[in-house]
This record gives C-alpha cells, sequence and structure tokens, in this order.
C-alpha cells in the first residue's frame, strides 16, 4: 500500500513519466535505424485489385476530394478555388523530377508506397475501410504526393530496388521508410537491401511517424 501511494505521488508530482497514448502511438528512430527496423517479408500480389483501394474520397464534406486537398496543400504558389474544388492559378513543385507545373492535369497524386506494392507488403490482409484510409491518407505529408504524371506512370507500383526519382533520393528515401513504418508494412529482401545502401548514402535524420491504426 506504502510503495502505491508512493507512485501515486511521483506521478502527481511529474517524477515518474507515464507515456500517452500519442506518445504509444508513434515512431522515431535515425534513418539507418529505421531501415533495420522495417520486418522482412515475401509479397504477395494474389488477389489484388486497384479497386480495392477506394479513391478519391472528400473525407471532410467540404467539395474538395483527397486529390484535390493534396493539391492544394503542396502547391508553392497557391490555386483559387472554385465552385466544385475546381483549381485555377497555382504551381507546384515535382520533386521527383525537379520540375513545376502550373496546371493541375499534368500532376499524378502519387501513393508514395504504391497501392499494389502496399498490397503485397500487408494491405492484403487489411479491411476495405483501412484500405480507403490508407488511400486517401492526409494524415501525413509523406503518404501522397503531387508529381509530374509521366514520371508517375513510369515509377508505376515499383519499389526502391526498381526505380528511383532523378532528384532528390534521399528524402524519397526517407519518405518511403515513414510510410512503410506508418502504416506497418514490411519490405521484400531486395528493397531492404537497396534501401540500407542507399540510406548509408544520406543523412542519418531522424524519422518520426505517428502510426496509423
Amino acid at each position: 500500500m506504502l510503495r502505491r501511494l508512493l507512485l501515486v505521488v511521483l506521478v502527481v508530482t511529474g517524477l515518474v513519466a507515464v507515456p500517452t497514448a500519442a506518445q504509444a502511438a508513434t515512431y522515431s528512430a535515425p534513418l539507418s535505424q529505421a531501415v533495420a527496423d522495417l520486418p522482412v517479408a515475401g509479397e504477395v500480389r494474389t488477389g489484388y485489385d486497384r479497386d480495392l483501394f477506394t479513391l478519391w474520397v472528400d473525407a471532410d464534406g467540404d467539395g474538395c476530394n483527397t486529390r484535390y486537398e493534396v493539391l492544394i496543400a503542396e502547391a508553392e504558389e497557391a490555386p483559387s478555388v472554385g465552385s466544385g474544388c475546381a483549381l485555377s492559378g497555382g504551381r507546384w513543385y515535382s520533386y521527383y523530377d525537379g520540375v513545376s507545373q502550373t496546371a493541375p492535369a499534368d500532376l499524378d497524386i502519387d501513393h508514395m508506397v504504391p497501392l499494389a506494392e502496399a498490397w503485397d507488403s500487408g494491405a492484403r490482409s487489411w479491411s476495405s475501410a483501412k484500405r480507403e484510409s490508407y488511400a486517401n491518407d492526409l494524415g501525413d505529408y509523406r503518404t501522397l504526393v503531387a508529381v509530374t504524371d509521366s514520371v508517375n506512370q513510369t515509377k508505376s507500383d515499383q519499389d526502391p530496388a526498381e526505380w528511383l526519382p532523378a532528384q532528390q533520393r534521399c528524402r524519397y528515401v526517407r519518405e518511403w521508410v515513414a510510410v512503410k513504418h506508418r502504416w506497418a508494412l514490411s519490405v521484400d529482401s531486395a528493397e531492404k537491401s537497396a534501401l540500407t545502401s542507399l540510406a548509408a548514402g544520406c543523412d542519418d535524420t531522424t524519422i518520426s511517424v505517428e502510426l496509423a491504426g
């Protein structure tokens, strides 16, 4: 009883830290460790269909679906937003190829970890609601990125062992690793090897993510 009372006093006075729900739902580590911590598993494409991931939703009911929310958030020059979320003006920087675009039609919203890759790496066991959440994830800026459409189409569903952008490869690796951790997705052995090698040539920046439920 005395020990319990002492613990209560220590917690109340702040001498003992008690993990909060928010702290329990985060991951943080230097890039090299974050790569090392990714679980390795074989990929399974069986049963994959892009339609199993619902795109694009208007989660907050403001008239702008996920695609337009990303375009608005990532614009380096803000567009005007009209009726039906029509965008006019604005400019976007596609970091994959280092090109600025001024027409929304010339931009794709890339899933940093493509839908098929997510399926292969664990999403095949998710509920349809969780797959929808992944496909429309606005909770972390790294999950979805506006890039030149032709570059995104070249990337397709390839992982970093198969494709890398021409520009800012260390940023790309950091964001790929962050998304894998956020959604508890595995990597295959070739992917793990490529990420390890690539990370060795980058600053060992800390990767911090809020884990998705």
